[in-house]
């Protein structure tokens, strides 16, 4: 399988798998980016990518981020579509910096990454039945005693 990837400045390295059981690969930011204390900021990934139909990009914070930059993802995970490819639609990463200082992210420095994931677009249909589902409790009620 290939992904069509754009780089919008093409000084910056091709995007790459870093070990050969990597499932993600990292993306670079395009501009230094400051993150400021208990705020969040878009940082560009210089990355248009075409998400070919039956699956979903993901962006994820690399595992060392955290730890090494003090961010987090704001929402956990970015969501690209099959829908945002066109030439203005750069894959962005929003960071989130819980702490009380600006943190700054150097053009060219790697801080997410981003999976192809297979993902389903089920038919929406509403059930009239939901008395006939089992009552388990309520959500986190699994394994309590």
């Amino acid at each position: 399988m290939q992904l069509s990837v754009h780089r919008i400045d093409a000084d910056l390295a091709m995007p790459e798998y870093h070990s050969s059981g990597a499932i993600g690969f990292d993306l670079t930011a395009r501009l230094t980016t400051v993150v400021p204390a208990k705020g969040m900021a878009l940082v560009p990934n210089n990355l248009v990518v075409r998400v070919p139909a039956g699956y979903g990009l993901f962006i994820f914070s690399r595992s060392s981020t955290l730890k090494k930059k003090g961010l987090m993802v704001g929402n956990g995970v970015g969501v690209i579509d099959q829908d945002y490819c066109g030439p203005e639609d750069e894959l962005m990463t929003c960071f989130y910096n819980p702490s009380e200082k600006d943190i700054t992210i150097e053009r060219g420095e790697r801080w997410s990454q981003a999976v192809l994931l297979p993902a389903v677009q089920p038919e929406l249909i509403e059930d009239h039945k939901a008395d006939d589902h089992a009552v388990r409790g309520g959500f986190g009620s699994t394994g309590t005693s």
